[in-house]
């Protein structure tokens, strides 16, 4: 198995989209510049390897698939929580 740091930048608009979509992925400096573009943005990130494996495999700006969901779901409540812990801290 690669030892590189790797990744994986999911997209999902509730309404538009049906499911989440890689829209970017990478190892090591790339890894890097994802990670980096994120902090950058504010984007909220958490660590799973398993899933990052596994996302790396999927096509950019393809959806994930059905069997993924329930991760990705964690996810995103784990990115929710954090998104409206912050929005009540700045008011």
């Amino acid at each position: 198995m690669d030892k590189r740091k790797k990744a994986a930048a999911l997209k999902y608009k509730p309404g538009e989209d049906t499911a989440p979509k890689v829209v970017a992925k990478g190892s090591g400096n790339i890894a890097d510049r994802i990670l980096e573009v994120a902090r950058e943005h504010k984007i909220p990130m958490r660590e799973d390897p398993q899933l990052v494996e596994v996302l790396s495999t999927i096509d950019l700006n393809r959806e994930i698939p059905p069997e993924l969901y329930k991760a990705v779901a964690e996810i995103l409540v784990f990115v929710y929580r954090m998104t409206k812990k912050d929005t009540k801290v700045l008011l």
